[in-house]
């Protein structure tokens, strides 16, 4: 089994409760268990965490350089004001794929730049919690070339 991380960013833990029109009724706990079985069949073990501190997913991204092989990671609102964590996916050398519930470039114009896309391996967008298990398929396909 290839080992993964699954990061979760800030307010994602209100998965379920928090505007569920934009991010879909299923909880963080149901999409974390959905990684982890999807992970199975890809033959990966996926890990998950979720902060809503940029410290701590600093500190995750930094911690995943000496076990995994791989990131998906939803940066929630961080996504469009984080230098750092640009600075920290850039730092890890290890392929990061974004991915968002929602459409980042469909919403607000302050929300439509990412800061984090340019140094991930690509982003999945707008397909609810499945953008996670596209994110986690894309991933798995990359470390198996």
């Amino acid at each position: 089994m290839i080992p993964v991380l699954a990061l979760h960013g800030p307010n994602l833990n209100l998965l379920g409760e928090r505007e569920p029109q934009v991010y879909g009724r299923m909880t963080l706990a149901e999409i974390n268990q959905r990684l982890v079985e999807l992970g199975r069949e890809l033959g990966l073990e996926v890990r998950h965490l979720q902060s809503n501190s940029e410290g701590a997913l600093i500190e995750a991204l930094q911690d995943a350089r000496n076990w995994a092989k791989g990131v998906i990671f939803n940066p929630g609102g961080y996504t469009h004001t984080s230098i750092a964590l640009r600075d920290a996916i850039s730092a890890i050398g290890l392929p990061v794929v974004e991915v968002h519930l929602s459409n980042i470039h469909a919403r607000e114009e302050f929300r439509r730049q990412s800061i984090i896309a340019p140094v991930c391996v690509g982003s999945i967008m707008g397909f609810g919690w499945r953008s996670y298990a596209l994110g986690l398929r894309a991933l798995a396909e990359l470390l198996a070339s």
